[in-house]
């Protein structure tokens, strides 16, 4: 044999053997392999934001506010910095979270489904009250029943938010056409408030304490409650980001017991939440709590009762066009932060 021809078959042997080798170990070895790629941890959330509007339908807020429970509650779970920020209806508001620049609202039901049908990621995780909105007419103007606001200019929070909605519900559920029959304009509560005492304006709907703040002043009589338009209808809810509820469960989870400590607290010290709103929001005190002993209005964070309700809006929703086809269960709420008593 020629040796080139045994160089060739020796290096044949040669890596035959290491390919054996290589396939097989000793008797009672174990084969390490690489562990799998990790998904990165999400990120800590250091300071939590929060939206609310200057009603006393979101005062579980403003008292978890201004004891510090917010802060002190969250602070074990790494949250830094608890802020807020006020809006004066839900329709600016909710831009804001679409924004970013909120992670938290206390907010009507009705603008959330806007938001959402644009893109919103967040979900509700509970109620905050129900009713608590009242129609004033000036105190001038006679009224016998919806037939009477023929004609007349209503103010109310802007297309989209809880009190255009039921109001425009009513008004047609009443056969008067919102679009025809009666000019419906878009203000916050303040400049609401402010038109019908200067006469630019013959109504308003709006949330409490405003119809209250109206009345003081003589300009204004409550004609219909809101749980007279829709019985039981559900006004406010506590809106969470999808961020929070997919990656910080605990910090939702302490949101809730947060809102329902603060809730429990009103009920039980009336007085002193209502000291706390005024303070807070520069309203007088003493029309605070007429307004709390006036309105319709009850605090509840029990989501279940408001799946239907919300529902039903945004079928009305659809129905006046705000929305481009109804919104599903699933896509609204989040129901697992709730744990009933």
């Amino acid at each position: 044999m020629k040796p080139m021809k045994v160089t060739a078959i020796a290096l044949i042997a040669i890596v035959l053997m290491l390919l054996t080798a290589g396939c097989t170990q000793p008797a009672g070895t174990t084969v390490t392999t690489p562990a799998a790629t990790a998904a990165p941890a999400p990120a800590p959330v250091k300071e939590i934001v929060i939206g609310y509007q200057p009603s006393t339908h979101q005062l579980a807020h403003t008292t978890a506010m201004e004891k510090g429970w917010w802060a002190a509650d969250l602070a074990p779970l790494g949250v830094e910095k608890v802020s807020d920020k006020v809006f004066p209806t839900g329709a600016p508001e909710m831009a804001a979270m679409m924004a970013g620049e909120i992670d938290v609202a206390y907010v009507g039901a009705a603008p959330v489904l806007s938001a959402l049908s644009q893109g919103l990621d967040a979900k509700i995780i509970a109620g905050v009250n129900t009713q608590g909105s009242d129609l004033v007419v000036r105190s001038d103007l006679a009224y016998t029943g919806p037939e009477s606001l023929k004609g007349l200019k209503i103010a109310t929070f802007q297309a989209g938010t809880i009190q255009d909605t039921i109001l425009r519900d009513w008004l047609k559920k009443n056969n008067i056409d919102p679009a025809k029959d009666v000019t419906i304009v878009g203000m916050g509560p303040g400049d609401a408030v402010t038109a019908i005492i200067a006469g630019q304006v013959d109504a308003v709907f709006l949330p409490h304490p405003s119809p209250t703040t109206i009345i003081t002043q003589g300009k204004g009589k409550v004609v219909v409650q809101s749980g007279e338009m829709y019985p039981h209808h559900t006004c406010c809810v506590l809106l969470v980001s999808g961020d929070l509820i997919r990656n910080h469960p605990d910090i939702v989870d302490q949101i809730m017991k947060t809102n329902d400590k603060a809730v429990a607290f009103n009920n039980a010290n009336l007085d002193e939440a209502a000291a706390i709103y005024a303070a807070k929001t520069s309203a007088n005190l003493d029309v605070v709590k007429a307004s709390l002993k006036a309105w319709d209005g009850d605090w509840d964070s029990n989501p279940n009762l408001i799946v239907d309700p919300v529902l039903d809006y945004a079928a009305i929703q659809y129905e006046l066009k705000y929305l481009k086809s109804p919104l599903t269960k699933e896509q609204i709420f989040d129901l697992s932060f709730y744990k009933q008593e």
